[in-house]
């Protein structure tokens, strides 16, 4: 009870550190992560494959409305896993950089320094009085000049380049998998399997067109995101598509 109770003195203000060097408000913030629905990246020699599961809890709802996936700038994008609103938030403050660099420097931002202007923003809310951390890891996917660039965002404020990685709920075994599974030779076609065949990973073995979003960005076409009828095809051949029946 003891301890209990000195955690819950420590927890109340995210300024605070614990006497064991925690914060545990950051904490908070990444179990919000982990309980996010999964999203995926994949770095190929083509470009970066970026794919989200954006399952609903009830047909009522509509697919579309569900935010998983998001275009930052033509050569960028962005996926997400936990509290929908902080990515908004986050992406928001992302294409504003983005388009403040081409404003002053008349050229695409690149990647990493887009990564860290974001993380820099997330770090701020670490250690505000008053404030909380973002509850939402981010992918930054994008390409610097031909060459694809894979990046994850923490809720610390710390980044990371990945040539796969997951996010959200399982991510551990999803990241298992990849590791498994990756091929740093792969073509998009390649990565754009590879971020299926994980997601499926944690949805029994299957997936409904409706349920996933998948993008690319490569150097010739930037960001484009697939649509239903060919995320259907991939499915297929797969043999992952869900009984829609």
């Amino acid at each position: 009870m003891q301890g209990q109770s000195q955690q819950q003195a420590y927890d109340r203000g995210i300024t605070i550190f614990s006497p064991d060097g925690r914060l545990y408000q950051v904490e908070y913030a990444r179990e919000a992560v982990r309980r996010g629905t999964a999203a995926v990246g994949v770095r190929t020699r083509d470009g970066v494959v970026l794919a989200a599961d954006k399952r609903s809890t009830t047909e009522l709802l509509e697919a579309d409305s569900i935010e998983k996936l998001h275009k930052v700038d033509d050569h960028v994008g962005v996926a997400s896993a936990g509290h929908v609103a902080d990515a908004r938030k986050l992406v928001d403050f992302a294409r504003q950089q983005a388009q403040v660099e081409r404003l002053r420097y008349e050229e695409p931002i690149g990647i990493e320094t887009l990564t860290k202007v974001v993380t820099d923003q997330v770090q701020q809310y670490t250690q505000t009085g008053g404030a909380r951390p973002f509850g939402v890891a981010l992918l930054v996917a994008g390409m610097d000049d031909d060459d694809p660039r894979l990046f994850e965002t923490d809720p610390s404020g710390t980044s990371y380049e990945w040539k796969a990685t997951a996010v959200g709920s399982e991510s551990s075994a999803l990241r298992e998998f990849l590791e498994a599974e990756y091929d740093p030779e792969a073509d998009l076609g390649g990565g754009i399997d590879l971020a299926l065949r994980t997601l499926a990973e944690s949805n029994d073995g299957e997936l409904a067109p409706a349920d996933v979003a998948v993008a690319v960005v490569t150097a010739e076409d930037g960001y484009q995101e697939l649509g239903e009828a060919e995320l259907r095809d991939h499915l297929a051949e797969l043999d992952l598509l869900a009984d829609e029946g």
